[in-house]
This record gives C-alpha cells, structure tokens and sequence, in this order.
C-alpha cells in the first residue's frame, strides 16, 4: 500500500527539501549511508501531511522536532497526525532536535533497529531457505 501525499503537500514538501534544518541533514546522511540498505525519503509528503523521514518498506515515519513542536497547539497537531499515520498502517518515531545532534549514532542505530524489525514483520522472509524446486 503506497502513502501518497496531497498536491499541496508534494508543492510543501519539495520546497522543505531545499530548507532542511542541520539535524535533519546529519541524520539524512547517516540514514542514507544504512548498512542494512534500506531506503529512506526525505520530506515525504503524505496525505495532507509532509513526513521528515520515511521508510516505506518498514512503512516507518522519521520526525525531527524542533522546540516549536512543544509550543501552542503543534502537540496536539502531533498527536493528530500520528494518528492518522498510524491509521494508514505507519510507526511515527519522533525525536528532538537537539537530540540528534547530540547522539547522532545513537538514534540512527534506534532507528535501524525499529526499522529492520518492522521490515521483518511487514515482509517476512519465505519460507523454506529460498526457492521451491519442481520436479
């Protein structure tokens, strides 16, 4: 099931694209550099929504929250989103800003092994050890 975004959040998206903050370039970096080659979109929009992060094969959303998300109504607005995320099947993992540049490595081997889990569980591996041999 893909996540497709709103033409107003694809317009959004790609202008974030080009004004990403420092935390989410590192982390772009480092999540784009995985060893477990999965593949991550930065500022992916979704539905009305425009995702940090996002992985679709472990149908996982990455956000990087600046402070003003503890501000004014941007929680609740968080809350709602993550609902509607986790309604159409995604993880929301959200971590601060200030987080990420503090312990870069830290939360990209949180978000690896989040990541690798669920791709695990949404398609697991066959069965058997590989193929089925006619005979």
């Amino acid at each position: 099931m893909r996540l497709n975004g709103s033409e107003p959040s694809r317009r959004n998206a790609n202008q974030l694209r080009k004004q990403m903050t420092p935390p989410e370039i590192g982390l772009w970096l480092a999540l784009r550099a995985n060893q477990a080659r999965l593949r991550f979109r930065k500022q992916h929009s979704a539905g009305p929504y425009v995702l940090d992060f996002y992985c679709a094969p472990a149908r996982l959303a990455i956000e990087v929250d600046g402070e003003a998300h503890a501000r004014g109504d941007r929680p609740a607005r968080d809350v709602e989103r993550d609902a509607w995320l986790a309604a159409q099947g995604v993880r929301t993992v959200r971590y601060a800003a200030q987080e990420v540049l503090e312990n870069l490595d830290g939360v990209v081997t949180q978000i690896m092994t989040i990541a690798t889990a669920r791709r695990a569980q949404i398609n697991p591996p066959p069965q058997g050890g590989g193929g089925s041999a006619k005979r």
